[in-house]
């Protein structure tokens, strides 16, 4: 594992750079711009992580112009795994990623101290960057002081670039503007994930951090286009796991300016994201990766495997916009 302040780990792709300081300028900041799925975890019926389908999921994933991959994010349940078993799971994974690909590791804990430990073993197990959501169990003290305190610590002591992570709907909490705005002149914070889905947000993150050379990452398909017409530069969407071609074609047309054909794409694909994400979540989700020749099975109790009712009404999103 690494101590802390350890630096000089050589990313494994050709676009990072040796990390040799924690001082290094804003020019040298890992460019993180592009689509992500947040992978899920298979696991056997007995609830084990099950690597084998892991991997066959990865080996059709390389075949997609993703720029890489989120792993141990919401989507891979990772408050229902161990800290071994999250560590593995992003080992096997950078074992068997194209070296081409980016692997973002979630490493967010609720303690700061658990947090910049996590995110040591996630830089050791291969990691080129760590995704870190906002610690909530006590979210009526986690205001800017105490978010700013947390991701200053963490980022002055990780070896790999750190993406900050809002996820109100799961946290109940949204990471304040102003905490943003200020940890975007850490020369380690490379960016933000924001999953809330406030355009206008958004945009005035952009807008106030665009000097830093900052970056910001939608954090669904459903708004994507929206984001990325305020100056988000690429998106971390669960969708993507069943549609990724489709998302990554929806990036395509939205860098080209190609807004009228991106916007018919992207109200095909509103409807099914909401199923796999605010509605039915993980269990949809998985669900619709085996419908498209994915391995998703069960989670990890006490998440449930969907009822037959709502698996209709997943299936009936997917239909009724084409995709199934």
């Amino acid at each position: 594992m690494f101590s802390a302040g350890t630096f000089g780990r050589v990313c494994k792709t050709a676009i990072c750079t040796v990390w040799r300081s924690n001082t290094r300028s804003a020019s040298q900041r890992l460019d993180i711009s592009g689509i992500y799925p947040p992978i899920v975890t298979p696991f056997t019926h007995g609830e084990d992580v099950d690597y084998q389908k892991l991997e066959e999921n990865l080996q059709k994933y390389s075949k997609i112009p993703f720029r890489g991959l989120v792993v141990q994010g919401s989507n891979g349940e990772y408050p229902y795994l161990s800290s071994e078993e999250r560590v593995e799971v992003v080992k096997r994974v950078r074992q068997a990623l194209p070296t081409n690909m980016l692997l973002m590791a979630g490493s967010g804990c609720e303690s700061t101290r658990a947090t910049v430990q996590m995110t040591e073993a996630m830089a050791k197990a291969g990691a080129d960057a760590v995704l870190v959501v906002t610690p909530c169990f006590y979210r009526g003290r986690m205001d800017s002081r105490a978010l700013i305190q947390h991701y200053t610590q963490l980022a002055d002591s990780s070896p790999v670039p750190v993406v900050l992570y809002s996820v109100p709907a799961n946290t109940g909490l949204d990471l304040p503007v102003d905490a943003v705005v200020r940890l975007s002149q850490h020369p380690n914070i490379v960016g933000l994930k924001d999953s809330g889905g406030d355009i206008t947000r958004i945009g005035l993150i952009v807008h106030k951090t665009r000097s830093q050379d900052f970056q910001v990452l939608a954090g669904s398909a459903g708004f994507l286009l929206a984001a990325y017409s305020v100056g988000a530069v690429g998106g971390v969407c669960a969708l993507a796991n069943v549609l990724g071609q489709q998302v990554c074609e929806l990036e395509r047309l939205c860098v080209s300016g190609r807004w009228d054909e991106a916007r018919e794409l992207q109200h095909r694909l509103i409807e099914p994201n909401t199923a796999v994400t605010r509605k039915f979540g993980v269990p949809a989700l998985k669900a619709a990766m085996e419908w498209f020749g994915y391995h998703g099975g069960v989670c990890r109790s006490p998440l449930q495997p969907l009822s037959e009712a709502e698996s209709q009404q997943v299936r009936q999103d997917f239909t009724s916009n084409g995709w199934l």
